[in-house]
């Protein structure tokens, strides 16, 4: 079965995508270098890095983990503390959340380790001056919030952030030329500690139906 990419994580890609292009041949410091896409997984996890350059991501690294249960939140955390060090990067995409644990966790987790400002699920970002003024929009429960921060900072997206692009067959062709490195947890000094065990997984699709049919009878 070919795995696809986090829709969250789909929006991330696009986002950077659009930010290079927005100040592409402007003569600007904020012109995008280059765009890395990664992914901790198994066997499969290449298979959604060629998507991502597909869409334009210009290289990828794929952390070779064990597919069993997935890494935890802090673990993915402090991973791409280090790939941010090491590769000198200055702002992080992510999608808000797994869609498998739905833990929400390491963009924060992230943005502590390495001490940078974080702005959660975005709506709307926009580079304001030459200086690496970001503005971040999103939603709470009061209506819409902006936040303004410096680069370096962490970003996490959310679905209304934009509408990601085709991966095309000449792009998906492209991409199988583009660099996508293997790499160990290793490699960034980070150990795959369990911290957290999950005791019980209980469904609730019946219960769901029976809301549905109590609120039929009212009606």
């Amino acid at each position: 079965m070919k795995h696809s990419l986090n829709p969250f994580d789909e929006l991330s890609i696009e986002e950077a995508v659009r930010l290079r292009e927005n100040h592409k041949n402007k003569k600007s410091p904020m012109e995008v270098e280059n765009i890395l896409a990664l992914s901790a997984g198994g066997p499969k996890a290449p298979d959604v890095l060629r998507t991502a350059m597909a869409m334009g991501a210009d290289r990828a690294f794929h952390i070779d983990v064990p597919d069993a249960d997935g890494l935890e939140p802090l673990t993915v955390a402090k991973m791409l503390r280090g790939v941010a060090e090491k590769e000198n990067i200055n702002l992080v995409l992510l999608g808000k959340q797994a869609i498998d644990g739905d833990q929400g966790q390491t963009g924060q987790m992230l943005a502590g380790l390495l001490g940078w400002p974080q702005a959660t699920q975005a709506s709307k970002v926009e580079i304001k001056d030459d200086a690496g003024t970001v503005d971040v929009t999103h939603e709470v429960d009061g209506g819409i919030e902006t936040l303004r921060a410096k680069l370096p900072m962490v970003i996490t997206t959310d679905l209304r952030l934009n509408e990601p692009r085709y991966a095309s067959l000449p792009n998906i062709m492209k991409a199988k030329k583009k660099p996508l490195e293997k790499k160990t947890l290793a490699d960034y000094g980070v150990e795959d500690k369990r911290r957290l065990k999950t005791l019980k997984v209980t469904g609730m699709f019946s219960d769901f139906l029976m809301i549905l049919v109590l609120f039929t009878d009212l009606f």
